[in-house]
């Protein structure tokens, strides 16, 4: 499917139904907990992003190439194979391309020289052919909505599959693997630390983004199906990526529930609730946030005349730092090892065992008989993961 002008009729993210009979099917009181989705393969360019800040026509030719490269060619395919063989209803796909604007990184508009891992969402080159407000239209219209919707349907899930694909070959010209598995920040890989959220977050939450057992069946059983498995390689994630966001998420949300339950007051107190903003905004789209972190993190100003609100919400904020590190951090090593802390991890499958390509990168033909084959293999260890490896996790 080539480049769509527009949403249309189309959704902007959506499910897109399973068909055909299950092969790994999952007991229905399964089902609820567990999801599929495609961020990077998606295929619409909204009619306003083919206009630059001068009203001109953007021509084909300035990003055609780049929609090509940077398109997901296949994830579609495998995350669909995965769906219908464990019996989901279907999978999730953002359909709106990835040239404009990728879902998987933090708001914000990307340099031509950025490298892969530091990104923002608005990718280039429509970085730099769009004007300001095209590009703050763009967010509040697409991020905004797809990030609601993204909230809603990962909020009650606890296992978390994004399906995705790679090119064959490494820069310098290595061949890939069949499959790459990654689960572990790139901020804590990298530097051995992340600033990307609140320093309240734990630094060890982000030694991996699913459990090692799931990440282990899943190699085990592909490996077994033919197919070599990396780990973490040739990239690790994002720090803006869905499946560290939702972690943090989920963390910060699971510390809110036990710290009004001992102190139901707060639950009102709009200096609690500002806190509670500010560490659940993942996404860094709510600016009321943003001033807060930089007073308590950059000792900046506050807003003059809301000094005595920012005040309170530091003691706020004190207390429920105290309530965290409270008998040696036990909540942090309880959440860490619950069976309920929910498992996100990225699936990378290379674009040419799913496809044949022409020279440009576009696919051509059907799908390879390998796309059913690496597909059916990761469902097939999901299901023995959770019957059998993490019975207690849904």
């Amino acid at each position: 499917m080539d480049i769509q002008r527009g949403f249309g009729s189309g959704e902007l993210f959506e499910l897109v139904p399973s068909q055909g009979e299950a092969t790994s099917a999952l007991r229905p009181e399964q089902v609820p907990s567990v999801m599929v989705d495609v961020i990077h393969d998606g295929h619409v360019i909204p009619e306003e992003a083919l206009v630059d800040g001068q009203g001109a026509s953007i021509a084909r030719s300035r990003f055609y190439d780049a929609y090509v490269s940077e398109r997901d060619w296949g994830a579609g395919v495998i995350a669909g194979q995965v769906a219908r063989a464990l019996g989901l209803p279907g999978y999730h796909r953002i359909n709106l391309a990835r040239v404009v604007m990728d879902f998987g990184r933090f708001p914000g508009s990307t340099p031509r020289s950025a490298p892969h891992l530091k990104r923002f969402a608005i990718n280039y080159p429509f970085s730099e052919l769009l004007s300001f407000r095209q590009k703050r239209t763009l967010l509040e219209r697409y991020y905004d909505p797809i990030s609601d919707e993204m909230d809603r349907v990962v909020a009650p899930r606890r296992l978390k599959l994004a399906i995705h694909t790679y090119d064959p070959y490494n820069a310098n010209g290595t061949l890939r693997a069949p499959v790459s598995l990654i689960t572990r920040v790139d901020g804590l890989h990298v530097d051995e630390v992340t600033d990307a959220f609140d320093p309240l977050y734990p630094h060890q939450l982000g030694e991996w983004t699913a459990d090692r057992i799931l990440r282990n069946r899943i190699s085990l059983v592909v490996e077994k199906a033919g197919f070599g498995v990396a780990h973490n390689f040739p990239y690790t994630l994002p720090e803006g990526s869905i499946e560290v966001r939702a972690q943090v998420w989920r963390f910060f949300n699971f510390v809110q529930q036990e710290f009004i339950a001992e102190h139901p007051g707060s639950s009102k107190d709009p200096a609690y609730r500002a806190v509670w903003a500010m560490l659940t905004d993942t996404n860094r789209r709510n600016a009321e946030s943003m001033l807060l972190r930089a007073y308590l993190h950059q000792f900046q100003r506050p807003p003059v005349g809301e000094e005595a609100q920012f005040e309170k919400a530091q003691l706020a904020y004190e207390h429920v730092e105290r309530f965290l590190n409270a008998d040696n951090r036990s909540r942090v090593q309880q959440y860490r090892y619950s069976p309920w802390r929910p498992s996100a991890m990225a699936i990378e499958v290379r674009k040419d065992l799913v496809f044949d390509h022409d020279e440009s990168g576009h696919p051509v033909g059907k799908p390879l008989e390998n796309a059913a084959r690496i597909g059916d293999a990761i469902a097939a260890a999901v299901q023995v993961y959770l019957d059998e490896d993490k019975p207690v996790a849904v």
